[in-house]
């Protein structure tokens, strides 16, 4: 569904059965998507339900795991360096590729 989300196309052409329209199904799926989606959380990727016991969920279901990403260790550090005030303001920090400077 996410790739038919982003290409704007119905799942039954997604699927090979469509012609390109829109049927009732593939705009129950799409919108049964795209609910499943917003419910997810932003900071850490689960759903509310599936933590909460008396909808079917677990409350241990997870544990927590460090991973360290070099691009956002360097971006930090960067960012570490940008002065506060009026002097910092704007400032856009992102990555690209060595072989471009």
């Amino acid at each position: 569904m996410e790739l038919c989300h982003t290409y704007g196309m119905p799942h039954s052409q997604f699927m090979g059965a469509g012609d390109g329209r829109w049927t009732a199904l593939d705009r129950a799926k799409a919108l049964a998507w795209l609910a499943y989606t917003r419910a997810v959380c932003s900071g850490c990727g689960t759903r509310a339900d599936e933590w909460r016991p008396e909808l079917g969920g677990d409350r241990f279901a997870y544990v927590s795991d460090a991973t360290v990403c070099p691009g956002c260790e360097l971006l930090e550090m960067e960012r570490e360096q940008v002065p506060d005030g009026p002097q910092g303001r704007g400032v856009k920090i992102g990555l690209r590729p060595r072989r471009e400077q």
